[in-house]
């Protein structure tokens, strides 16, 4: 899928003070109407991670959206028979962003809405739940997922809890993938409780019974389930 278009070019973006562009309500409008690209919360690495990963697969989760600019990689791998479940609250979410920042359900809906649209009949079913993942968790009714994206709540109880609910949803031979968890030259500052609870898991001891560490991309960390 090509990068999201943008009507205005970044040389007269740059022009607006950091204020003006990291104002929620500036760029939510901005974004909803294409004026500018969601922001980018991965590495072009960690994308293409994304996308391998999902590729052939039929259930993918994904735990923060914000933007929307990992779902849209995963919305470009997945085939039209899959299923793309995308959580967040949205609002200001202290745990998750940095302060200040925020996103709309309206904006990213219609981010994800468009990019689907230039997919030609090839999209996947796109199923929102604008709650909590813990939320999602608890009454999850659906099948086995192959594929759980951890990018939501940065807290180690947050992203512990995570964990804890989401991988026994996980069919056997799936993956689970952490998002800044590890440590990397240009890794924002700040963000160490998922590498805490990510090493507590997997590196510390002896590790979580029928889960591997299978790869490790920027500040991307991935565990697979046992077939």
């Amino acid at each position: 899928m090509p990068k999201p278009r943008s009507l205005l070019p970044k040389s007269v973006r740059r022009l607006a003070p950091v204020r003006l562009r990291d104002d929620p309500r500036v760029r939510a409008a901005a974004v909803g109407l294409g004026l500018i690209p969601p922001r980018t919360m991965h590495t072009a690495a960690e994308g293409q991670l994304l996308r391998e990963l999902a590729h052939g697969q039929r259930h993918v989760v994904e735990i923060g959206v914000y933007e929307g600019s990992s779902a849209l990689a995963l919305l470009d791998a997945l085939d039209a028979d899959a299923t793309l479940y995308l959580i967040d609250p949205f609002g200001h979410q202290p745990g998750a962003l940095r302060a200040g920042w925020a996103a709309t359900e309206r904006t990213t809906r219609r981010v994800v809405t468009r990019a689907a649209a230039a997919l030609d009949g090839r999209a996947p079913r796109v199923v929102w739940h604008i709650e909590r993942s813990e939320d999602t968790a608890r009454a999850w009714s659906g099948p086995e997922v192959d594929l759980v994206f951890i990018d939501g709540d940065h807290t180690a109880e947050g992203s512990a809890l995570d964990w804890e609910l989401w991988h026994p949803l996980v069919a056997p031979g799936g993956h689970v993938v952490f998002h800044d968890a590890r440590t990397v030259a240009g890794a924002p500052d700040g963000i160490t409780a998922v590498i805490d609870v990510v090493d507590g898991l997997f590196r510390a001891g002896g590790g979580v019974l029928g889960w591997e560490i299978v790869r490790e991309v920027d500040r991307a960390v991935v565990v697979r389930r046992a077939a």
